[in-house]
């Protein structure tokens, strides 16, 4: 397998002018189902397992995990930010150097799953709640330069979520796990 298939497995996030509501609610789901499908995947892997990097020269399953419980947090604030302020501007964090730190090397998965079963539930529990004229609020993202509207940002959260379930997917797919 290329290093790009494994790399982005469902290709790269591509936005679009706007989404549908039906559009909105597959996504939201898609957020929604996220912690379920980690605990179903990576319930009985062990360290050697979670210790391994889902491609070369990339992060190991137990840093991935742990980096998604990190942007996820940041995103819901993000969100809660742009509901209650007009356009604001986020503030951008260094993944990488974050998924570098001690924790995202040594910690329990479970930390990060727990974590991520009630942040979804909150998340979720908002972003259902929200209306066209709440789709349509903004943040400003200073790192890309872009405004970024809230039925993209839940596209990309949806597409992220599912970006990394497939890393871990993939990985166990590749090693007969």
């Amino acid at each position: 397998m290329e290093l790009e298939q494994l790399r982005y497995p469902i290709g790269q996030f591509r936005g679009k002018a706007s989404y549908s509501l039906d559009e909105v609610k597959a996504n939201i789901q898609i957020i929604s189902a996220l912690p379920s499908k980690f605990i179903n995947l990576l319930g009985s892997w062990d360290n050697h397992k979670l210790d391994t990097p889902y491609r070369p020269d990339g992060w190991t399953v137990r840093q991935l995990i742990h980096h998604v419980a990190d942007s996820h947090i940041n995103a819901y604030t993000r969100l809660r930010l742009a509901l209650t302020e007009d356009n604001p501007t986020i503030r951008p964090y260094e993944e990488g150097l974050w998924a570098e730190l001690p924790d995202a090397h040594t910690a329990s998965i479970e930390y990060s799953i727990q974590l991520l079963r009630y942040l979804h539930l909150r998340w979720v529990l908002l972003l259902n709640s929200l209306d066209e004229s709440s789709l349509a609020r903004t943040y400003y993202h200073p790192a890309s330069k872009q405004t970024v509207r809230m039925d993209e940002y839940i596209a990309m959260y949806a597409w992220h979520s599912e970006h990394h379930y497939q890393h871990a997917y993939q990985l166990a797919k590749r090693n007969n796990w």
